[in-house]
């Protein structure tokens, strides 16, 4: 494992009183601290080879991170035929427990794939995370029946990650808000430029000035911004529409 997911496990130790903010601003981002936190279940969680969190974002469900080891599509495969004890677990807030996939009927078109990659044992904890609609951890064991004596361990690990990735989604939706408003403020001021250059050609006031600016955007099937930054690259250089 890598130096810098070392780096975030001290972070984010329970023997630390930093709070989940800190352990962001010390790590390497989002996706590194969710990571480590599903490195972390397969420590602490016996017959655990390899974990992922599954959450409802815009309508659908998707793997936020996965653990070093982790079978690539495994989830997927769930999320794709809409069954599966992930898939469950966060829909239904209800435990899903496989001790032995080759013996499972409750996932026929999901089990055969998890198989083909080695998974023989699987357990969905639901996670409550605040402001999210659906959530699970996901443990996958290589043994028939090897994650029965973690299922406690596993509900505990549970409890204790919702509220961090409850946190970490918090900082993440600030983060695009933020993002948002400077995109905003962006195309706020470019298009004040492209109304002051369009007053100024025509000699006409500022609320003609913007309505011609949408015409010519909705005929163009141009967005309003785009169609502003043209216009204030063109009279900033003017030479620019003659080059090649």
């Amino acid at each position: 494992m890598s130096g810098r997911r070392r780096d975030t496990r001290t972070a984010m130790s329970s023997e630390t009183s930093d709070t989940l903010d800190q352990a962001m601003v010390r790590s390497s981002g989002l996706d590194t601290l969710l990571s480590d936190l599903t490195d972390r279940a397969v420590q602490e969680v016996p017959g655990a080879a390899a974990c992922s969190i599954t959450v409802r974002r815009a309508g659908r469900l998707l793997t936020l991170a996965g653990s070093d080891g982790l079978p690539s599509g495994l989830d997927q495969r769930q999320y794709e035929n809409g069954s599966g004890p992930c898939v469950d677990a966060a829909e239904t807030g209800v435990e899903q427990y496989a001790p032995d996939l080759t013996a499972e009927s409750r996932w026929p078109a999901y089990t055969g794939y998890a198989l083909s990659t080695g998974v023989r044992c699987v357990l969905a904890v639901p996670l409550a995370v605040e402001g999210e609609t659906g959530a699970a951890i996901n443990f996958y064991g290589v043994r028939a029946g090897v994650l029965g004596t973690g299922r406690d361990a596993a509900r505990a690990f549970a409890d204790r990650a919702g509220d961090a990735i409850g946190v970490a989604l918090r900082i993440e939706r600030r983060r695009q808000s933020a993002a948002d408003v400077r995109t905003a403020l962006l195309s706020r001021s470019v298009i004040d430029q492209a109304v002051g250059i369009l007053m100024a050609q025509e000699r006409i006031g500022a609320r003609t000035a913007l309505e011609r600016l949408r015409r010519a955007s909705q005929n163009r099937n141009v967005k309003l911004r785009d169609l502003c930054g043209q216009l204030v690259a063109k009279v900033s250089d003017p030479g620019s529409g003659r080059r090649k």
